[in-house]
């Protein structure tokens, strides 16, 4: 794949729309009885210059196919069967075409943002793989994706159910993030890792906006790209979209020009699409693309990149910590939350997570204790357990791609975790330790890292994502160890060209202020090549000692994050100093020197409403407690007034200019839930009756079965006081309008995903407004515009669920 270009086909459900497809009809059940159709569909792409066609088996997932008579095993063996003849059809014509199995997302949140179970998801997408090896498939392509973890699922099922290449590929917003917050190189270090075959961007962009997010990916992997974009941009008075077939080959060019080797068209392009993109790209070679530069390991939505100081964060291991170790046993996640949330506040960059306590299930609880982590912050993790099932269970489900921790010098350790490593794809940490121990001096401990390193390289993991730990020992027992330790990483670090980590707190245990012998030797550590620190980054002269370490190594360009962080603290140093001596010189008069500076005032001002934080962070048990506590202080509906709905807003505000993303969004929604719950619980006993901020109808209208953007919007409606009553997905006009009669509703939220489907929203508002209801409607959805919205006859035009909370406090307070 890397030398020769491969065409793609265009938007199987263009062509659908114009063979009869009805709108909200699923294609792949469309396919089942008209096969002849879809055949002829693919032939006529074949001969325009496709060389992989996909299957028309997009939305062939159980979940999907509810209702349709059909199984999912029948479904896929129908569709990619009919592939397959038009394959062999066109053979017989001369011309050689691959079958690429499509397969979309299952149009559900997977847990802990949604319901769905990872392994349940997991499951779908293996019987759906299986059924289309079986059926004569050649590759298997997961299209159209914004949820990491969701790919992560297909794509082991995939590994794990079929021989075939896997090909991914998902969907960005122009700000270079997916729905759901995945970065373009978080998406590509974590499916390099995991091995698929090519990966690249499909859907939701023409091909000038996708080209950036593009450039970005392919610092990050040397994987064969793949370029799928939409027909620009969709026009929703009329379904078309707004480049012409030649101009769409044309904004294809500079991906050509870079080394791309796959490439189609999705929503709005067609054979004339593809023609003209075949007749473009017939003098381009895929074999000179640019190596990548870039590499790192990363949760969903950042990246701990190479060569530059990444702070681990040493806190959720419970060697030493009984409240942690009692809070593993209880399953206290909101316990081990907050510890993340605090060092992801304090400036780790990655987490490291330990489940080991006595008394505890490891295997099923760490992938619990993942969930939670990654529920709450959004940095790499270190998964850290000497059992490799352990491993095994947190690989399965962590988001991102992390560091193993957990092999040293000892043969039966490096065959059972390195496998692991390998077939995940991760980083890993290795002790420099073995079967006799910790050697005594820098030699042996870099004889150790070169036999890990040997191995390391004999499982095919690269030398860059190996990280060597050189061991910290108690400098109050071996003082000599200190100089050992720094040697070695120094040696290791220069002539071996490895990472290196340390856990630095061992160096002052047993010692009085150990922060000054801890921070001393993590200086040291940093100077001779320490990269990967672990650490307690709450502490503030660690945090400071980092702070200074980049500015002198050149990593904080022009000292900006640390004018940044320490401006402010700066400020008041100085304030404080003008204050003492104000009042010094005030002695025996009315003081007003202190209180004149304004320095206690705006520190008490600046303090952060518990509640409010609790709910930003969300951190669910926190704000239950905080809730509890404040009820026996003041009523009930101040608390929600001035606590929650505050809280609420500022976590809006941070989702609207970029700082949050989706997952954020929800989890301090559901933070918030668990303080509302109780303080409803609170009026019921009181006898009071509870007051409703309004009634608000959500549907997705008529043809459509897209329902994610609307479920959020409910979730964070109810959050703030309205009572939703959601209609589903693909309502008809006259449901709506009798629910909003009946029910005296005056907001209703009306929500298409697809062209083809915003005419039965224009039908929607025309029946309300015949019916002589006096409601307002608000409309939202990826094709919709406030332009289009107006003209429609809609209220208003809602973008996300922030901006439905905006028009439902204009309507109804």
């Amino acid at each position: 794949m890397k030398e020769q270009l491969i065409i793609l086909d265009g938007g199987m459900g263009t062509d659908l729309q114009h063979s009869g497809l009805k709108p909200g009809e699923n294609p792949a059940v469309y396919g089942m009885t008209h096969a002849a159709e879809i055949r002829d569909i693919h032939m006529k792409y074949i001969k325009k210059g496709t060389n992989c066609i996909y299957t028309n088996t997009f939305g062939a997932s159980g979940n999907k196919l509810k209702g349709s008579g059909y199984s999912v095993d029948e479904v896929v063996q129908r569709n990619v069967e009919t592939a397959v003849e038009a394959v062999r059809l066109m053979r017989e014509q001369g011309r050689e075409c691959m079958v690429a199995l499509d397969v979309g997302p299952l149009g559900e949140l997977l847990e802990p943002l949604g319901t769905l179970p990872f392994e349940e998801a997991y499951r779908a997408y293996a019987e759906i793989v299986e059924a289309g090896e079986k059926a004569g498939a050649d590759l298997v392509v997961f299209e159209t994706f914004t949820d990491l973890y969701e790919m992560k699922a297909a794509v082991l099922a995939a590994k794990e159910h079929s021989n075939l290449p896997i090909w991914s590929t998902m969907s960005f917003e122009a700000n270079g993030r997916t729905f759901l917050g995945t970065s373009a190189a978080a998406m590509a270090l974590t499916l390099e890792g995991l091995g698929v075959a090519a990966l690249g961007i499909n859907c939701s962009l023409g091909p000038k906006e996708i080209l950036p997010i593009a450039e970005s990916m392919m610092e990050w992997t040397n994987l064969p790209m793949i370029i799928k974009p939409n027909a620009g941009l969709p026009d929703p008075r009329t379904g078309k979209y707004d480049i012409t077939a030649v101009e769409f080959a044309e904004e294809m060019v500079p991906f050509l020009e870079k080394g791309v080797g796959i490439v189609g068209g999705c929503c709005g392009t067609n054979t004339d699409f593809i023609r003209a993109l075949s007749h473009k790209s017939s003098h381009y070679n895929p074999a000179g693309r640019i190596p990548k530069s870039r590499n790192g390991v990363c949760s969903a939505g950042s990246v701990a990149e190479y060569g530059k100081l990444n702070i681990i964060g040493e806190r959720i291991n419970p060697t030493g910590k009984k409240k942690l170790q009692q809070a593993l046993r209880d399953g206290d996640m909101d316990y081990i939350k907050k510890l993340a949330v605090e060092q992801y506040e304090s400036g780790a960059q990655i987490l490291d997570v330990n489940v080991g306590a006595p008394g505890v299930d490891e295997v099923a609880l760490m992938p619990k204790v993942i969930q939670a982590v990654q529920s709450v912050t959004d940095i790499p993790l270190q998964l850290d357990s000497v059992d490799p099932e352990v491993l095994r269970a947190g690989l399965r489900v962590v988001n991102g791609r992390p560091i193993v921790n957990s092999v040293n010098g000892e043969r039966e350790r490096l065959d059972s975790v390195l496998p692991l490593v390998a077939d995940y794809g991760t980083a890993v940490l290795g002790l420099a330790m073995d079967e006799d121990g910790i050697p005594e001096d820098a030699e042996g401990r870099i004889q150790v890292a070169e036999r890990i390193l040997r191995e390391a390289d004999r499982y095919g993991i690269p030398r860059e994502d190996v990280i060597v730990d050189c061991l910290t020992l108690t400098v109050s027992a071996q003082q000599e160890q200190a100089r050992e330790t720094l040697r070695a990483v120094r040696r290791i670090h220069d002539e071996f060209g490895l990472h290196c980590a340390l856990g630095v707190s061992n160096i002052s245990f047993g010692l009085p202020m150990r922060r000054y012998i801890t921070t001393s030797f993590l200086t040291q550590a940093m100077g001779a090549g320490l990269d990967f620190p672990i650490v307690n980054i709450n502490e503030k002269a660690i945090r400071d000692a980092v702070a200074a370490f980049r500015v002198l190594s050149g990593e904080d360009a022009d000292s900006g994050n640390y004018i940044r962080d320490y401006a402010a603290e700066e400020a008041e140093r100085k304030a404080k100093l003008k204050a003492a001596k104000e009042n010094k010189s005030d002695a025996g008069g009315t003081g007003k020197g202190v209180t004149g500076s304004g320095v206690s005032g705006a520190k008490s001002d600046s303090k952060e409403d518990p509640l409010q934080a609790a709910v930003i962070k969300g951190l669910e048990q926190e704000t239950r407690e905080i809730t509890k506590k404040l009820l026996l202080q003041e009523e009930a509906m101040s608390i929600i007034s001035e606590r929650i709905i505050p809280a609420l807003d500022k976590v809006g505000a941070l989702y609207e200019s970029g700082e949050f993303f989706l997952p954020q969004l929800l989890n301090a929604a559901t933070a918030a839930c668990a303080g509302l719950d109780l303080i409803k619980k609170e009026i019921a006993a009181s006898g009071t009756r509870q007051v409703s901020k309004g009634r608000i109808i959500l549907a997705t209208v008529e043809g459509d079965i897209h329902d994610i953007g609307k479920n959020i919007v409910k979730v964070v409606l109810e959050n703030y006081g309205y009572d939703v009553l959601d209609l589903g997905r693909d309502v008809p006009v006259q449901t709506v309008v009798d629910a909003a009669v009946e029910n005296d509703v005056y907001l209703i939220g009306l929500s298409a995903l697809m062209t083809t489907t915003v005419p039965a929203m224009k039908a929607t508002i025309d029946a309300l407004r015949e019916a002589g209801h006096p409601c307002k409607i608000m409309v939202g959805g990826a094709v919709m515009t406030p332009e289009y919205a107006e003209e429609i006859g809609a209220d208003y035009y809602s973008k996300d669920a922030q901006g439905a909370v905006a028009i439902a406090k204009e309507v109804l307070g």
